[in-house]
């Protein structure tokens, strides 16, 4: 019997035959989604309803049972209203629409909605393979339009469905990217209806348009120290690699790299650290006591939850500092927000009153505490004034690593701070249950807005206070260490 080509499955094999033929011949290889891969289909689930209610004389056409959804689709369409989800299969295809809208007598209009704020060349080929297949079905199709996401709208109340989303018309580009498209399928049926699976090189693909959750499986034969660790490596690894060159510390001296990445292959030769002197002292050199280490944790909903704010604007709710004295004392200061209300004015408030007027605030990628310091002192203009005066108070702690004057192989390229302090401290985050910022901020949403026992939230409150408070304190090791190493 022969496989079906859904719209996913048509996507997927787009950017990989091999994850398309495991899709359907060996599913229990494809991972289940992680924290923040359900979180973030989560978040288009939500748009995805929101945008029903742009259209009142909707029907929603249930999935549960497959050919009863497809029956009543086609049944729906002499109503001549929109349609939520009509599923439609044909000559082995399938796929459903999110909006399918009426238009004159009889043709259709397709509205693909998205989470996104903007048309991405995968919306396109969706958008392709759904025209196709409807109009393979009998459908008449006059136009494509993306709903997605407008960031410039500003939450007064209740959200208005009419002006948060926008409508693209997609007509013409998705013509344009359907070319080639019936080979395209016929390729990708061949592929599933076949009983061995292609074999797939690794690529650029492997994370284009999205992450693929079979790529730590397919590239796990690589050895550490492999090209693809190289910082900024991009199109020059994958040159390397179809050259025969597997590991770092085989690339020929004559071959062209950048400082920081000829350092890096320096390293994994001599199976050493490198280290700059002069260029850290200078950097140490430049912090004044108190030294203030600081930490913030955000959520970015795409839809706004407090008047005055946009979709995927940063709501702070975090905070953690230690203070280190210029005899080695410490102080320990943080802030969690709790409850449903709007964290900011309380956060920035608690901000201002534990920073002092002097002293370095040290932060990891500055770009992240001063941009959202900005936004905050926007929308509480009071704060303006004090929030200017810090900018020549921070010190960014990645400096050193970004610019490799420290590098240990065991970084893997990056200047990460998950990656900094194991390298410089022998500490990380492993075993901990929050150990990364998005899980962080999906777990806080978790505890303060949603279903979440008592017990649970308590965990998850003590959790988030040792991650943030572990990002603080590491900042301090790192120093530290680089101290003893001068």
């Amino acid at each position: 019997m022969s496989k079906l080509l859904t719209k996913s499955k048509y996507l997927v094999g787009l950017q990989c035959s091999g994850y398309l033929w495991d899709s359907i011949h060996d599913k229990s290889k494809i991972p289940q989604p992680d924290k923040s891969a359900q979180y973030k289909m989560d978040q288009g689930t939500i748009v995805g309803q929101l945008a029903t209610k742009y259209f009142t004389d909707g029907i929603y056409i249930p999935e549960g049972n497959f050919m009863e959804s497809i029956r009543m689709s086609k049944a729906l369409l002499s109503k001549r209203v929109p349609l939520f989800e009509a599923g439609f299969m044909v000559n082995g295809l399938y796929s459903r629409a999110d909006i399918l809208k009426p238009v004159g007598k009889d043709q259709w209009d397709i509205i693909e909605v998205k989470s996104g704020t903007k048309v991405k060349e995968i919306n396109l080929h969706d958008v392709s393979f759904q025209k196709f297949c409807y109009e393979q079905s009998g459908l008449k199709i006059r136009k494509c339009f993306l709903m997605n996401i407008d960031n410039t709208y500003v939450k007064n109340g209740k959200i208005d469905v009419k002006k948060i989303f926008k409508l693209t018309d997609i007509t013409d580009d998705v013509a344009d990217i359907g070319k080639g498209l019936t080979q395209r399928i016929e390729v990708l049926l061949k592929v599933i209806n076949s009983t061995t699976r292609p074999k797939v090189p690794i690529s650029h693909d492997c994370k284009t348009p999205y992450d693929c959750p079979l790529k730590h499986e397919c590239w796990s034969f690589l050895p550490d120290g492999n090209v693809f660790e190289l910082s900024r490596g991009g199109k020059k690894s994958f040159d390397l690699y179809e050259q025969g060159v597997v590991l770092i510390k085989e690339i020929p001296d004559d071959f062209k790299l950048s400082t920081i990445q000829s350092i890096q292959h320096k390293c994994e030769k001599d199976c050493k650290t490198h280290m700059c002197k002069d260029s850290i002292k200078k950097f140490i050199g430049k912090l004044n006591y108190p030294l203030y280490y600081l930490d913030f944790e955000t959520i970015n909903p795409v839809i706004p939850l407090f008047d005055g704010m946009k979709p995927y604007q940063r709501i702070p709710f975090q905070f953690s500092l230690h203070i280190v004295q210029e005899d080695g004392s410490t102080e320990h200061l943080s802030f969690l927000a709790e409850g449903k209300s709007d964290p900011r004015k309380k956060f920035v408030a608690e901000l201002k009153n534990v920073l002092g007027n002097s002293g370095s605030i040290i932060v990891y990628n500055q770009s992240f505490e001063q941009g959202l310091l900005r936004e905050l002192a926007e929308t509480f203009p009071k704060y303006l004034e004090w929030v200017i005066s810090l900018t020549p108070r921070f010190v960014d702690l990645i400096i050193p690593f970004r610019k490799f004057h420290y590098y240990n192989p065991v970084q893997k390229g990056s200047a990460s701070i998950k990656k900094v302090l194991p390298a410089v401290t022998g500490k990380s985050y492993d075993g901990m249950y929050i150990a990364d910022g998005m899980t962080a901020s999906i777990r806080y949403i978790e505890s303060e807005f949603g279903d979440c026992s008592e017990s649970k939230r308590k965990k998850i409150r003590n959790s988030l206070e040792k991650y943030c408070g572990l990002d603080t304190e590491g900042m301090i090791w790192i120093i530290d260490e680089l101290k003893k190493q001068l």
